[in-house]
């Protein structure tokens, strides 16, 4: 009986080395890939700016002021106008004056006075993660007759960086949501499939062609056109979320299923059946983890393709709409020729539209390659 303990407890030493060893292998790996360390950390910043908007942000974003519609970016300055650095950055007071030829407002500043940013600033009051009543924000100004807007505002006189992360937080949250149902679904359906065989794979392959079959575009407006227009915007987002997977997974179980066929015949998998070991167990404990790097694949780059989905119907009009907001929300403003000619920084939500695509895709293809450290060495 003792031989069998130690026996027991040294498989069980071998066990934890060799996930210890893998674990390490999968990040010197990562850790290797310049982009996808880029990725993670384009990820990762837009995530803490999703995640405290009202932190990051110096004005009250949902506070509307008309008689600061369409500011341009505040500039912000080291150097005065004498050409001295300065230490601190500071901002120049800009009014709007009417040009008497041309008859077009343009800014003009006053050097005399700079006005300096300060760091960690007690502001406007707000809720952090809705339960802490807080009123620290992380840059303002030393005077209130100044404001500092990074990019601009909107026509209602809104800070737009400020409503640019709080969009973040939509944008982001309802694409990691809808993938990840997508993902539960399509890869679930797809391992079943595939492991079965026979009539169960013949049924649910020909659902998935007929699901596959639908038009995406028509069918997401369809869907969003009927969203009653009395529901709440938690209600809306709920349903956008489900919106989004009811054809995406479809793509994921056909993709699964066939890497499932060409597993299910291997020796691991004949010879947990031969030892009798469940369906549930072979199905989740050894086809499931060595479909995961693929799985891992699509979900990376069904997020960034869920955040033009929703982007593209927001901008339409269909999408998210107030009082949440999102960034395809925010580029609706652009719809109009003339605010786009004249008030070009409306654009700005594109920027981190890209941003977040380009840094999901980087870290997925590290993921990607890190899963398997074993290739290729």
């Amino acid at each position: 009986m003792q031989e069998i303990y130690e026996n027991e407890l040294t498989h069980e030493a071998d066990a934890e080395e060799s996930s210890d060893s893998y674990s390490k292998l999968v990040w010197q790996r990562f850790s290797r890939s310049k982009a996808a360390i880029a990725g993670g950390l384009m990820v990762v910043m837009l995530t803490v700016l999703a995640l405290f908007p009202e932190f990051f942000s110096a004005y009250d974003f949902y506070a509307s002021n008309l008689g600061d519609s369409f500011i341009p970016p505040s500039e912000i300055r080291f150097f005065d106008a004498d050409g001295a650095f300065q230490f601190r950055p500071f901002v120049y007071k800009s009014e709007l004056v009417i040009d008497p030829v041309t008859y077009q407002a343009k800014p003009e500043l006053d050097t005399e006075h700079p006005h300096y940013l300060r760091f960690f600033v007690r502001s406007w009051e707000y809720k952090l993660f809705g339960i802490i009543d807080t009123d620290l924000h992380l840059f303002g100004l030393d005077s209130e007759d100044v404001r500092v807007h990074l990019l601009g505002t909107d026509r209602f006189g809104r800070d737009l960086w400020g409503r640019i992360c709080l969009a973040g937080r939509v944008s982001l949250s309802l694409s990691i949501l809808a993938a990840v149902i997508a993902i539960i679904i399509g890869s679930s359906v797809g391992v079943i499939s595939g492991y079965y065989g026979g009539a169960i794979d013949n049924v649910i392959q020909r659902f998935v062609e007929v699901v596959m079959s639908f038009p995406e575009l028509p069918l997401w407006m369809a869907l969003a056109a009927v969203i009653p227009k009395t529901w709440s915007s938690g209600q809306i987002f709920l349903v956008m979320a489900f919106i989004f997977p009811f054809l995406r997974w479809a793509v994921l179980a056909r993709e699964v299923r066939g890497k499932v066929l060409s597993l299910r015949e291997t020796d691991f998998i004949l010879a947990a059946k031969e030892q009798g070991a469940s369906d549930f167990r072979i199905i989740f404990k050894h086809l499931y983890p060595n479909v995961l790097s693929h799985v891992i694949v699509i979900l990376t780059l069904m997020i960034p393709d869920i955040i033009l989905a929703e982007a593209f119907l927001s901008f339409l009009g269909i999408g998210i709409q107030e009082p949440l907001t999102s960034w395809g929300f925010l580029m609706k403003s652009a719809q109009s020729l003339e605010t786009l000619g004249q008030n070009t920084w409306i654009l700005t939500p594109v920027i981190f539209i890209v941003v977040a695509v380009l840094g999901l895709n980087f870290l997925g293809d590290g993921l990607r390659d890190a899963a398997d450290p074993y290739s290729n060495l």
